[in-house]
């Protein structure tokens, strides 16, 4: 039987291979803003990170704004290198950080901005079906309850990169 310390490890050295734990800051305002055709949900940044090459997974970060006057509901999407795409959550739970798909996805309160970034909300791409490389720009989706599905593009950072001003804590 595995302990949870043996869990978290194995966890912490997949997250580390898939670039999501080193601290390199990402230049912001690169990818360009994607709206819905109602115009209700305002996407900004969309980006990914360099993967290694034998990586299977890789994880999506940008910034949701809902600018109706109703609830949304992020509840899917798609990226061209990846197989599977889900909504994902980082937290922290008695010192262990933890990570799990959002089954119901995400809501964005109305006039609510959230940002999916390193460490909490974030997307996950999953079997990918070759390396992301830095400077990549991949086509992708978001799909949303009220608003419907978005195309955008997510232009690819170095290996570890990080949002500019992710450190302020």
């Amino acid at each position: 039987m595995q302990t949870l310390k043996t869990v978290t490890r194995r966890w912490l050295c997949l997250l580390s291979a898939a670039g999501m734990l080193t601290l390199v800051q990402y230049p912001t305002g690169r990818a360009a803003d994607a709206v819905s055709t109602d115009g209700t949900i305002k996407i900004t940044t969309p980006w990914t990170r360099a993967t290694p090459a034998a990586a299977k997974v890789a994880g999506g970060f940008l910034s949701i704004t809902n600018t109706g006057s109703a609830p949304d509901r992020l509840t899917g999407g798609s990226m061209s290198m990846a197989g599977k795409f889900e909504v994902h959550e980082m937290s922290m739970n008695d010192g262990v950080m933890k990570m799990r798909a959002l089954d119901n996805g995400l809501e964005i309160k109305p006039g609510e901005t959230i940002e999916l970034k390193p460490g909490g909300y974030h997307l996950m791409f999953i079997d990918l079906k070759a390396a992301v490389k830095e400077g990549d720009k991949l086509e992708g989706t978001l799909v949303f309850e009220r608003a419907g599905t978005i195309v955008l593009q997510f232009d690819a950072a170095a290996m570890g990169a990080m949002p500019t001003g992710h450190m302020k804590h």
